[in-house]
């Protein structure tokens, strides 16, 4: 395993973080605690030292997980991150029970790594106006919580504003090569490294979408590389090339996804593409931004609708059927994932899931658009 320093910390991370919002599923939808539990000690194990959940990961049973994870010696060998659900906090008093609660589900003593989670304009301002900076830092003078960051999901200025705003321990960003300019993007992570700031990196695979779906023209331009690698491995390799990139969460959700992850990111050092690598890499980015409609990476904070969609399974299916150039057997397999009176045509238009998207995604439009399709 490789390891990078925190500038501010000067503590040595794991180039790999252990994301726990994928957790392996049983077959009724629940979390496989035994698998999950095996695969985060497997990944510890293996060198890994950064372990990230969160309050709404898995509707709270991730931050379980991940505690009875770290039981029997290994809290010790890594460093926890979790993160404050701020748009739940209707007033302090909230804020202080949510706090407990996390405590209370991961049953340690100390958080090392504690976020002001998903910050964007509205999340800015309640983070002012319930003095959130303020209660975090009396908990770090309490010994709660070690270091203070923030993970985002807005625009560059917003980010850049965040970053003068205080003086944080790190930050989390999302980063791929599909998203070198969405949100703070690129820019973002150079603007961080210039105040020293550490930056974690999250969705470096876009949620599965630049592994799981393979369009002809991707496929043909990575058989032009020299080195033949796995879309996992070209994806990574291109987030692990920035020497800005301290740890790199990967929501690994089976056992093999471990294993090629671990074994990606034992040697990629910054600066090891080739400039004819990093010309592939943006041709399939510009594929995929053609190909892709909407840029859902199915975190399912849009969750749980209250007309039982699946939102990010039906976002999926209309994103798919340009992917697959509008193949008639995608049609075939709506149904099964979408079942009458659950389908995108159910969409009642109430908004209830937009203002939680951490992509901003015009979700009842795009129902409208999915049912026009496969409806």
């Amino acid at each position: 395993m490789q390891y990078r320093t925190f500038q501010k910390t000067g503590e040595q991370v794991s180039l790999l973080g252990m994301g726990t919002m994928r957790l392996p599923l049983t077959a009724d939808g629940k979390v496989d605690r035994p698998e999950a539990i095996a695969m985060i000690r497997r990944s510890i194990d293996q060198g890994v030292n950064y372990v990230d959940t969160a309050y709404m990961y898995h509707d709270g049973e991730s931050e379980k997980v991940v505690g009875e994870a770290l039981k029997e010696g290994y809290r010790e060998k890594v460093f926890l991150a979790d993160k404050m659900p701020v748009w739940l906090a209707k007033d302090e008093e909230k804020m202080k029970e949510l706090f407990d609660e996390q405590f209370a589900r991961l049953d340690v003593d100390v958080i090392d790594m504690y976020l002001v989670h998903n910050v964007t304009v509205p999340i800015w301002k309640r983070v002012q106006k319930f003095h959130v900076l303020d209660f975090l830092k009396e908990k770090q003078a309490e010994g709660k919580i070690k270091h203070i960051g923030f993970s985002f999901h807005d625009e560059l200025p917003l980010f850049k504003e965040v970053i003068d705003a205080w003086d944080w321990d790190f930050c989390q960003i999302q980063l791929n090569y599909m998203d070198k300019e969405l949100q703070a993007g690129e820019e973002g992570l150079r603007y961080a490294a210039s105040k020293n700031l550490p930056v974690v990196i999250m969705e470096p695979l876009k949620g599965g979408k630049l592994t799981d779906v393979l369009p002809d023209s991707v496929e043909a331009l990575w058989k032009q590389a020299e080195i033949q690698r796995t879309p996992a491995e070209w994806a990574l390799r291109w987030v692990a090339d920035h020497p800005e990139v301290m740890t790199i969460l990967s929501g690994m959700s089976a056992p093999e996804q471990l294993e090629e992850n671990l074994k990606i990111l034992s040697d990629a050092a910054p600066g090891s593409l080739t400039e004819k690598e990093r010309s592939i890499i943006d041709q399939a980015s510009a594929e995929y931004n053609k190909l892709i409609q909407y840029s859902c990476t199915a975190c399912k904070y849009c969750m749980p609708c209250p007309q039982k969609i699946d939102i990010p399974t039906a976002i999926r299916f209309y994103n798919d059927w340009f992917l697959y150039e509008e193949n008639p057997k995608i049609k075939d397999d709506y149904p099964i994932w979408l079942p009458k009176g659950h389908q995108a045509s159910d969409c009642v238009a109430c908004k209830a899931c937009e203002g939680h998207c951490p992509q901003h995604l015009p979700i009842s439009e795009i129902m409208q658009k999915t049912a026009e399709i496969f409806e």
